[in-house]
């Protein structure tokens, strides 16, 4: 089967919009947290989301198609579990950023064994993008131990 670049261009922008509702949930929970010492890590997971959110945008329009911009039905979902974090507390909150990171996880797993996508996106996606996830749930694991 070969992949067409609309397909591929989908599967980008789907995963596109996890990393734009992750930048909107992380946004909220420092909201939340802003002044607790975890903030800081906190800070950085919320920068490694906007290099991954950048690089699904760079890869969309490499191969001729327009980013989304908006995080779609993921994002009103976020904002809803993070909005009933702030209601229960820090850990609430962290935990419902865990929960996240790995819903991210398995949406960069499953392109993996996409045959929508393709060999280099597969590439972005092994090498960096799947990687920092990998290490944000470890990390929020850490934060939620301290708090």
């Amino acid at each position: 089967m070969t992949t067409t670049n609309e397909e591929c261009i989908q599967k980008c922008n789907e995963l596109l919009r996890g990393e734009l509702s992750a930048i909107e949930t992380y946004e909220q929970a420092l909201e939340r947290i802003d002044e607790h010492p975890e903030a800081t890590t906190l800070r950085r997971i919320l920068t490694d989301h906007r290099r991954n959110a950048v690089a699904l945008e760079k890869n969309v329009r490499g191969m001729g198609g327009e980013p989304a911009t908006d995080s779609g039905m993921w994002g009103t979902f976020a904002k809803a579990v993070q909005g009933t974090a702030k209601i229960f507390g820090d850990s609430t909150a962290v935990t419902a950023l865990k929960s996240g990171e790995k819903h991210g996880m398995e949406g960069y797993e499953k392109a993996l064994e996409s045959d929508e996508v393709k060999s280099e996106c597969k590439t972005l996606i092994r090498t960096e993008l799947l990687p920092r996830q990998v290490e944000h749930i470890s990390t929020l694991e850490r934060v939620e131990a301290t708090l």
